[in-house]
């Protein structure tokens, strides 16, 4: 049993404060219906400060993510990846569309604390707040087992897993001290394979189930704030790290086989998880917290099994 001194985050989101909203009236005898997020019509992310790490591929989540943010209002993006052949182009790209967002492009290792604390330093320095952090940024080697290094093993779990944890840490921390109430919300970038077997190689499948882990007991150990842990678990997605496949594919006329063993039958492409992240980074998940939401077609959801073939 630990001897480690445990803290409790204080209690002091804007719920457990200043309690739930009131009936705003009534129409006719019964009462009208309360909010905590604002009009679903509106702009999901209008003012808010968000950092979003794994931003480089032209094919990615985070790049997706990043115009959905823009294209919803944010104040301003940090636009993160190790790589950064896209960045300036993104920048670019981001500019020309949404000339009121503040685009800012870094980068770093999102496995390297110091640079993590760094941009979030940042980010509350420059908009006095942090709102989002979607922590994006990952690694696959398609290696069997048997022929991964240990040296490769822990690779994949520091940046998958690390990585996810030190946005959550250094997110948090900055969250706390947003005005009048913490609030904020994290997330981090899972899989299918985190959740069952045969979607990834083994390193890169227990890195996503950590991810999964991290979400839930970070959620617990932030109770009470008003900050929110979640992660999305992609399936089958036309990414730049599953670029190969769709190519040696779409080469071999093969392509409508992707994702044939999902109910929809099909890949999925970024945009369609970006509309997840953004549902999580927006007030409008306002009690959606330690989950895995899985965005997969349907794989998750139960055994493969070959079509035409069911019993």
């Amino acid at each position: 049993m630990s001897s480690a001194k445990k803290t409790t985050p204080p209690v002091l989101s804007k719920e457990l404060v200043e309690g739930f909203p009131a009936t705003p009236g009534m129409f006719e005898d019964i009462p009208q219906i309360r909010h905590i997020a604002g009009p679903s019509a509106g702009p999901r992310m209008s003012g808010k400060v968000c950092i979003v790490t794994g931003a480089n591929s032209a094919l990615g989540i985070g790049r997706a993510t990043v115009h959905q943010y823009a294209q919803n209002g944010a104040r301003a993006i940090y636009v993160c990846d190790f790589m950064d052949n896209n960045l300036a182009t993104h920048k670019k790209e981001l500019a020309s569309l949404y000339p009121s967002v503040d685009i800012h492009t870094r980068q770093f290792d999102a496995a390297d604390e110091a640079a993590v604390e760094k941009v979030v330093g940042e980010a509350v320095k420059d908009y006095g707040r942090l709102d989002v952090f979607f922590a994006n940024a990952g690694v696959a080697s398609g290696q069997l087992f048997t022929e991964t290094t240990a040296e490769g093993f822990m690779e994949v779990m520091r940046i998958n897993a690390l990585g996810v944890f030190l946005a959550a840490k250094h997110a948090a921390k900055a969250m706390m001290k947003n005005k009048p109430y913490p609030t904020g919300s994290i997330i981090g970038t899972a899989s299918v394979a985190g959740i069952r077997s045969n979607a990834g190689a083994s390193d890169y499948a227990a890195s996503k189930a950590a991810v999964m882990s991290l979400v839930q007991t970070i959620s617990y150990q932030l109770a009470g704030t008003g900050i929110r842990c979640n992660a999305i678990c992609p399936g089958i997605i036309e990414t730049g790290m599953t670029a190969p496949m769709y190519e040696m594919a779409r080469t071999r006329g093969t392509e409508r086989k992707i994702g044939q063993l999902n109910p929809l039958r099909r890949g999925g492409i970024a945009d369609e998880v970006a509309r997840v992240v953004l549902f999580l980074s927006s007030d409008e998940a306002s009690y959606v917290n330690g989950q895995s939401i899985p965005v997969c077609g349907g794989l998750s959801a139960g055994h493969p099994f070959v079509p035409g073939k069911m019993a």
